[in-house]
């Protein structure tokens, strides 16, 4: 709303046209003139007007037909309207307010009331514009949180939910920078899904692994755990990054336990159909240089060191069912685990045999 408020007054009486200037410019309204309708028209777009005082009689174009033009322009903002009128009678006071009219004053106008309609249809105009900015701004917040759900959705089609929202929020010192952090590094797959997927139809490896990735899926979804990468029937997930926890070794251990029970479940519905699968992990702690990997148009969250290989290692050594754990990943939960020693195991790749225990399960 402009400061001070702007006064459009219509009359093709100039006498009429004076007096109300006078009145109005003592109270600090900046006032416009027109002498008929179709200069009154002219006037609304060139100065858009706070307020207009419009006369009904005038030529050309009438005071209700001025009103009924400005009311049906999409493109005119509301403006309240004061019909100025020497008819009293009802039946032209509700012609003049049915055509548009918000007020009316009849004449000879009383400098009381002029005041205090104008006063009145000035506080409606300004609750009404301040009415609109809310509505603005309310669009434009709606807008933007789409938009910013839209970028999340897109970006936990490769991203873990943790670091799709640290990447919109920027509450990360730029996540996918590379750096380097202690992470507890899952490796999983499926024992006897090479002999499955050759002996076996497309259509039915494709939903033997739709299953298996949709419940495994959810596992690490409820256990935060980062999901690396998935290839057929194998998965890496890590623990500490981009969120940093304060237990990740036992986040790790508590999502598999819950993985081998829900594939529990999965396996014996499969072998009713034939499919002889097994599941097997293996569980490594150690530094990893972290950060995306890829090229313009697809970036994965990649961790790459010994700790990855580790845990890649010692699944390919897991018995279907069995879940093979490192020794520092023992050292951060042996109190709340139950084990059984290994024994010291070759590992390809790895100059020295590295000490492995079975995971059996959480103790009571």
């Amino acid at each position: 709303m402009h400061t001070p408020a702007r006064i459009l007054v219509v009359d093709d009486n100039p006498a009429n046209v004076d007096i109300l200037r006078v009145r109005l410019s003592a109270h600090g309204y900046e006032i416009v003139t027109a002498a008929d309708g179709e200069e009154a028209l002219v006037a609304v777009r060139e100065y858009q007007p706070d307020l207009i005082l419009l006369d009904v009689m005038m030529p050309k174009l009438d005071g209700i037909e001025v009103c009924r033009r400005l009311r049906g322009d999409p493109s005119q903002p509301f403006i309240p309207i004061v019909l100025v009128t020497a008819k009293s009678d009802s039946k032209d006071i509700v012609a003049a307010l049915e055509g548009g009219g918000d007020e009316y004053l009849t004449k000879p106008v009383d400098h009381t009331a002029l005041v205090a309609r104008v006063k009145s249809m000035l506080r409606i105009k300004a609750l009404h514009d301040t009415i609109q900015d809310w509505n603005r701004t309310l669009e434009q917040r709606v807008s933007e949180q789409l938009a910013q759900l839209e970028n999340l959705s897109r970006l936990k089609r490769f991203f873990s939910p943790q670091l799709a929202e640290l990447i919109l929020s920027g509450g990360a010192d730029d996540p996918l920078k590379s750096h380097r952090r202690e992470v507890t590094v899952v490796f999983l797959d499926l024992r006897g899904f090479t002999a499955f997927a050759e002996t076996t139809e497309p259509e039915e490896i494709m939903g033997v692994l739709r299953e298996y990735h949709a419940e495994m899926g959810r596992v690490i979804l409820a256990h935060e755990g980062t999901l690396e990468r998935f290839a057929g029937d194998g998965m890496m997930v890590f623990f500490n990054d981009p969120v940093q926890v304060p237990d990740p070794a036992l986040r790790a251990v508590r999502m598999v336990l819950v993985m081998r029970e829900r594939l529990t479940d999965l396996t014996t519905k499969w072998r009713k159909r034939g499919f002889d699968l097994g599941f097997g992990v293996g569980i490594a702690q150690g530094y990893a240089t972290i950060g995306a990997v890829g090229f313009e148009g697809r970036w994965d969250y990649g961790a790459i060191g010994n700790v990855t290989n580790l845990a890649a290692r010692l699944c390919s050594e897991a018995k279907p069912g069995q879940i093979l754990i490192a020794q520092r990943v023992l050292a951060s939960v042996e109190d709340l685990v139950e084990v059984e020693p290994v024994g010291e195991l070759q590992l390809k790749g790895l100059l020295k045999p590295v000490p492995t225990f079975n995971l059996l399960g959480l103790k009571q």
